[in-house]
């Protein structure tokens, strides 16, 4: 591998940090604004520059999520549970360290999967027809009872909202606009990432505005910690459940690292020895859902480069990138451009390098950042906010969603109604929804269908004992 991929692996990291530290911008919108440069760069060049933003800006957003409650991306959402509560306990720097440090096993723990066993695991995917998707969604929505907060029913409360709001748009189906009050901004739906930012940034800043004394600063501890010996003991198990849970939905095309770190949350705290710690400020809660992300940007690769199927947005991408050069994704990319495949591993391995690296770098001056005075930071982050929400669609009307999904989450607060059934329910909607119709199509309307197809029944049976032992565990203390 030469020097300028190194460069292009080092500089696609540091672009992918700083695009998913930015709220709104996902992955997939930082690859896209690099996509024209990379048309005179070497193939190798341009797709590991693609690869390495992809690396940055899965990390990259948990950075947000853990200091300021704002989750950069879709699957930092989970790292916000644990990590914000850490950082109101003055250890900021040790929720980034253990961030850091979990990306970066789960970021190698992907690529080992990709090198040994791309051609095994795309048979997997070719397994997942529509009733299989359904049942995946299924599955994710069966961590609900395990987020409600001690009230199974305002935690399905808040699950029915945020399918309710994942219902606006244009019917899967048919193509009919629903819900949209004639209002042609609506006909796309609404992203998750809007309502994500409303609820947890902006509901967050009316809460610290609303209690008294806020306009102090915390006076927390402005240093990076890297995780210890001790703490390793602790989040080994979390780290591995991630790896493993990231593995299967990173493969799964469409599933992505937004079902994975909820799993992996999930998980991780059935298999805790302190399941009483989550939601508190767990290390665990961030080692779990951080490793989960991080492989899949590696995983989400094995049906690209197996079958020239992209399994998320950030992989439609990297396959843009690759015909740009002339070069097709599957079996025949092995023969025809080893030196691509090959070159593409080795700026995955630098690109995890360099997340280290440059993460050693900028968390400490980020960690003095949100220290500043209370006034100063919520207009930084009220700013933050804006810019980047703005930036996707340069929407007036998207910022309007996102200060009124602020509002509703304020006022869940109030009642005492949890946001993350509404935040999994918002991300899982469409899934659930189009999977389901399209079967029922496919069928005839039978809904033996979803019996029938064994990925979708093993999953179907999955999420029914899921459920059922978050049931047991709810009631059992009453």
């Amino acid at each position: 591998m030469g020097l300028s991929t190194l460069l292009a692996s080092l500089a696609g990291v540091v672009w992918g940090i700083f695009g998913g530290a930015l709220p709104g911008i996902s992955p997939s919108i930082a690859m896209a604004l690099l996509l024209p440069f990379t048309y005179g760069m070497e193939p190798v060049t341009a797709i590991v520059l693609l690869a390495s933003v992809y690396v940055g800006a899965e990390y990259g957003g948990s950075i947000p999520a853990i200091l300021i409650r704002t989750p950069g991306t879709n699957s930092a959402a989970a790292t916000t549970i644990d990590g914000y509560e850490l950082a109101r306990k003055g250890r900021a720097g040790e929720a980034l360290g253990i961030s850091l440090m979990s990306g970066l096993v789960g970021g190698l723990f992907g690529l080992v999967v990709l090198v040994l066993a791309t051609e095994p695991l795309a048979a997997v995917a070719l397994a997942f027809t529509p009733p299989a998707y359904f049942a995946l969604g299924i599955l994710g929505l069966s961590v609900i009872a395990s987020l409600s907060g001690g009230s199974l029913l305002k935690g399905l409360v808040g699950a029915f909202l945020g399918l309710m709001v994942a219902t606006v748009g244009t019917d899967p189906v048919s193509g009919v606009p629903r819900f949209t009050f004639g209002s042609a901004e609506l006909l796309g739906g609404i992203r998750p990432i809007l309502i994500m930012v409303g609820l947890f940034a902006v509901a967050e800043m009316l809460e610290q505005i609303s209690s008294p004394g806020w306009d102090r600063a915390d006076g927390r501890d402005t240093r990076l910690k890297l995780p210890g010996l001790a703490t390793w003991k602790r989040i080994w198990k979390a780290n591995a459940i991630g790896c493993g849970i990231g593995t299967f939905e990173g493969v799964t095309p469409g599933a992505g690292g937004t079902i994975a770190a909820f799993m992996a949350y999930n998980e991780a705290k059935r298999w805790s020895k302190y399941p009483e710690e989550f939601g508190k400020g767990s290390v665990e809660g961030v080692a779990a859902p951080e490793s989960a992300n991080n492989v899949v940007t590696a995983t989400a690769l094995v049906p690209l480069l197996s079958l020239g199927i992209p399994g998320s947005n950030s992989a439609a991408i990297l396959l843009g990138g690759f015909m740009i050069h002339g070069l097709m994704p599957g079996p025949l990319l092995f023969q025809k451009a080893p030196d691509v495949v090959y070159g593409l591993y080795g700026g995955l391995l630098a690109a995890n390098i360099f997340m280290v690296l440059v993460g050693l770098v900028i968390l400490t001056p980020c960690i003095w950042l949100v220290n500043r005075p209370k006034p100063y930071l919520i207009a930084f982050i009220l700013a933050l906010v804006c810019t980047g929400v703005f930036a996707i669609e340069q929407s007036l009307f998207d910022l309007g969603l996102v200060l009124g999904a602020g509002v509703v989450g304020y006022a869940m607060r109030r009642f005492g109604v949890p946001v993350l059934p509404m935040v999994l329910g918002v991300v899982l909607g469409f899934l659930v929804e189009s999977n389901y119709r399209r079967s029922l199509v496919l069928s005839g309307g039978d809904h033996g269908v979803f019996l029938q197809d064994p990925v979708s029944l093993g999953l179907l049976a999955a999420a029914l004992l899921l459920t059922g032992y978050s049931l047991i565990r709810e009631f059992k203390p009453k």
